[in-house]
């Protein structure tokens, strides 16, 4: 009867994680469909500054340069913080995803100095359509990346209170997953943004 219980409760954990993964990449889906439309909107509009300056005057592609390599580095220690997960090494998951939260902090705290650095010379989200899609488009991967942080502390914690249990570990792939698809978005956003602007 014990027996009978358990590989019940094993089916039941897999179900249920199975129906978790097939939630996540549905809303990784409806995720991928906003900032394509978001990309969309701002290829459209980024000529149009109603007479201000444009990317290649009011971007710095070496700012944007060194955000892109935090934010790389970050998906890397990432990638290693699931990899000891995966071995159920609890203190190297603290450690590569402690690392991985600072860098996202960083990140985070160098979009908003551009934001703020922006905004400072007058350049507002209601100076253009150009600035309007801009700061749509960063600013959602902005929250994105804050949101991320916020379930690095829960999954933190919840690891620190139970442990590295196979709940914790479906926990830390999912977040692995969601900072690899906005470092991946973000390479997008320094393409077409930052170097095709400075360049084009």
């Amino acid at each position: 009867m014990p027996v009978h219980n358990e590989k019940e409760e094993h089916e039941h954990h897999a179900l249920a994680a199975e129906k978790t993964y097939f939630g996540f990449w549905v809303y990784l889906l409806t995720d991928l469909l906003i900032f394509a439309t978001l990309f969309a909107t701002y290829v459209v509009l980024k000529n149009n500054t109603f007479g201000g300056e444009g990317a290649a005057k009011l971007f710095s592609l070496p700012y944007a340069l060194t955000e892109t390599l935090i934010l790389l580095f970050s998906s890397f220690t990432s990638g290693l913080g699931f990899i000891a997960a995966r071995k159920l090494q609890k203190t190297q998951v603290f450690v590569w995803y402690g690392i991985t939260f600072l860098l996202g902090c960083s990140f985070l705290y160098m979009e908003l100095s551009e934001f703020s650095h922006l905004f400072a010379e007058g350049n507002t989200f209601q100076k253009s359509a150009f600035l309007s899609s801009f700061y749509t488009l960063v600013a959602t991967h902005g929250l994105h990346i804050a949101t991320g942080l916020f379930w690095m502390l829960l999954v933190f914690v919840y690891v620190f209170k139970k442990g590295l249990t196979r709940h914790a570990v479906n926990k830390l792939t999912l977040l692995s997953v969601f900072w690899h698809f906005l470092d991946l978005v973000w390479i997008f956003i320094f393409t077409v943004v930052y170097l095709f602007g400075g360049v084009i």
